[in-house]
C-alpha cells in the first residue's frame, strides 16, 4: 500500500519543489504517467505482489527507460541550447514532465525489485 501511495505522494512533492507557479498542472500530468502501469494488463496474473515490473512489463523495460530519459532532457536541452536561451514553451513543458514522471514511476517500481 505505502508503495501506491509514493506513487502520488512523490510527484506531488515534485511538483510543489520544482514548478510552484503551476503546481497543480504539473501534478496531473505526473499522475497521469501512472496510466503507464496498462502493461500490467498483459500478465497473467495482472497484479503479483512479489514480481519485479522492471524488466518484466513491455513499458517498464530498459529500452522504453532510456526513452523516457529523452523525454525528460531533450526539451530541457533544446530551451538551454537555442538562441537566446527561451525558457521552454508549453509542449516541451510537457514532454518534460512526462519523462519526468515516467521517471519517477520507474524508480519507485525499481525500489520494489530491491526487496
Amino acid at each position: 500500500m505505502l508503495h501506491i501511495a509514493l506513487h502520488f505522494i512523490v510527484p506531488l512533492l515534485l511538483a510543489l519543489a520544482f514548478y510552484r507557479p503551476r503546481w497543480r498542472q504539473a501534478f496531473l500530468v505526473l499522475i497521469a504517467t501512472m496510466l503507464v502501469d496498462v502493461d500490467h494488463l498483459l500478465a497473467d496474473p495482472i497484479y503479483d505482489p512479489d514480481r519485479c515490473s522492471i524488466g518484466f512489463h513491455p513499458l517498464h523495460t530498459w529500452p522504453a527507460i532510456v526513452i523516457y530519459g529523452l523525454l525528460f532532457l531533450l526539451p530541457f536541452l533544446h530551451a538551454r541550447l537555442s538562441a537566446g536561451r527561451k525558457p521552454m514553451s508549453g509542449s516541451a513543458r510537457t514532454l518534460h514532465l512526462v519523462g519526468a514522471g515516467l521517471l519517477i514511476h520507474m524508480a519507485l517500481d525499481w525500489i520494489d525489485c530491491l526487496v
